[in-house]
């Protein structure tokens, strides 16, 4: 699709293997009640199986005719056992929007609500609203802006994710990790690990797009829904999203290029959007123009490829800026770079008298050059330092502010943020950094206790009693890159 909206053909599909992985009712105690529960869950049953037939056969339509726009989508979006199931898919305790709604009042006449919302799709009379926008710090002290949508546009949001994704997800490419259903960044970390090790790579690009979902231009995003979507109707409501604005110090502020994070939608939208920005582009260049081998892995905006010979990395890298600004997107400066990473990078390095391959960091690991027991080369996974600083800097502020509350409720505040820790972070040959991580809790631990008091008795025995009782030992949990990846894929490589 061209700047007029035509066909390009660099962006025609080239479809690779995708295996890489997918209320209460308020009761008044009677027993009659207990044969209408009955009655209404078989009913709620049967309704949740016909919206995931309807889905399917969306899914089929697609795998059918790979060039059918579809013209029948929004009386899914509608459905009121579809609004139903994103109601329950929305966090209970997520912050409220501008209208203050809160997930547990809405429910109190949930059906109600839904049937309202639901005609209110259906006319064509639901009103996006706009986003409230808060701020919340990263790892290097800047602030990433956040919205928060209304809860009914939390809920239509994820109803009309639900439909796209039976479309979306029979075009997106294998080597595309990001914020897709049956996918994790572990799954992305296995993939790059595998394709280095098993691949020609000598040369690693680590690219970013500067604020990509700040930049993300309206009119390419709508031309690129159009792509698969006929239905005005679902067109349209994406379009209300997007000009609905954001509400920041009781400004309303509008634009038309970007798209605010935190909605359910944007994941969504970011997706699509790269997927024919960049990912059928990708897929077409390193089969087109590239001699030797090309890896890739992208989750979100945040993407690595590895190439067999510099000079196609570098030409590659001079051709990724330009198809970035033709759509209105940036590489970042600081964050893109080519390096020398690979199985012959330490020898090759070592015989030109420049050191030590350097590293890049991807998905909250820093990637390093190493190798095992047995001499054979490995792609090692660290802990991202500043990442580990930085949630040690919160976990000092959160205890300060929790000094004097109960040991049991410090205790298991302290057991969720290591156990959360080591679900992410527990990646084989990493022990070393999810050690000193738990190490360095309990010790900040021990230190706010006995702070509580000028005349504190708290031994290091009793300490270690507290410890072993209240927080879990930090284990590694994640199977080796190899193992996991073989399993899920069965041999076939989403990164080629």
């Amino acid at each position: 699709m061209n700047e007029h909206g035509k066909s390009d053909s660099s962006i025609v599909p080239g479809k690779l293997p995708n295996k890489a992985a997918e209320a209460a009712e308020a009761m008044e105690g009677r027993e009659l009640a207990k044969g209408n529960l009955i009655q209404r869950n078989a009913l709620r049953t049967q309704s949740r199986e016909s919206v995931h037939s309807g889905l399917a056969r969306v899914r089929e339509a697609v795998k059918r005719d790979r060039k059918e726009r579809l013209t029948a989508l929004m009386h899914h979006v509608y459905d009121v056992e579809q609004l139903r199931q994103a109601y329950h898919g929305v966090k209970h305790d997520a912050a409220p929007g501008i209208d203050g709604d809160s997930w547990k009042a809405y429910g109190e006449n949930l059906d109600e609500n839904l049937q309202d919302l639901s005609g209110r799709l259906r006319r064509g009379a639901y009103r996006a609203r706009p986003v409230k926008r808060v701020y919340i710090p990263k790892a290097d002290g800047r602030k990433r802006p956040i919205g928060i949508p209304t809860l009914e546009d939390k809920i239509v949001q994820r109803a009309v994710v639900q439909v796209l994704n039976a479309v979306w997800e029979q075009e997106f490419l294998g080597f595309s990790y990001g914020f897709r259903p049956g996918r994790s960044p572990h799954d992305a970390l296995d993939a790059l690990c595998v394709g280095i090790m098993r691949r020609k790579v000598s040369w690693v690009l680590d690219a970013d797009i500067r604020s990509f979902f700040d930049t993300l231009r309206h009119e390419w995003l709508v031309k690129f829904i159009e792509h698969r979507v006929a239905d005005r109707r679902v067109v349209r409501l994406i379009q209300k999203w997007l000009k609905a604005g954001v509400l920041e110090e009781q400004k309303r502020l509008h634009s038309d290029i970007g798209t605010v994070q935190g909605g359910s939608i944007s994941p969504l939208l970011a997706n699509i959007y790269l997927h024919y920005a960049f990912d059928l582009w990708v897929q077409k260049w390193r089969t087109t123009q590239a001699k030797g081998e090309v890896i890739v892995v992208r989750f979100a905006d945040d993407f690595v490829l590895g190439f067999q010979y510099r000079h196609e990395a570098e030409r590659f890298a001079a051709d990724l800026r330009e198809r970035m600004a033709r759509f209105g997107l940036e590489l970042h400066a600081d964050k893109t770079r080519l390096i020398e990473f690979g199985r012959f990078a330490a020898e090759n390095r070592r015989r030109q008298g420049e050191g030590k391959p350097e590293t890049f960091n991807f998905l909250g690991f820093t990637h390093i050059c190493g190798k095992t027991r047995q001499g054979k080369f490995t792609v090692l996974r660290k802990t991202i330092r500043k990442r580990l600083q930085a949630k040690l800097k919160e976990v000092d502020t959160e205890l300060r502010r929790r000094m004097h509350e109960p040991i049991p409720e410090l205790g298991a505040y302290l057991r969720s943020v290591v156990a959360g820790h080591t679900r992410y972070f527990g990646v084989p040959m990493n022990g070393a950094s999810i050690g000193m991580f738990y190490m360095e809790i309990c010790r900040r631990w021990l230190k706010v206790l006995r702070r509580r008091s000028h005349k504190h008795n708290l031994t290091w025995e009793r300490m270690k009693r507290l410890i072993v009782q209240w927080i879990p030992p930090a284990r590694i949990c994640h199977p080796y890159p190899l193992t996991r990846f073989d399993a899920i894929t069965q041999g076939k490589s989403p990164v080629r």
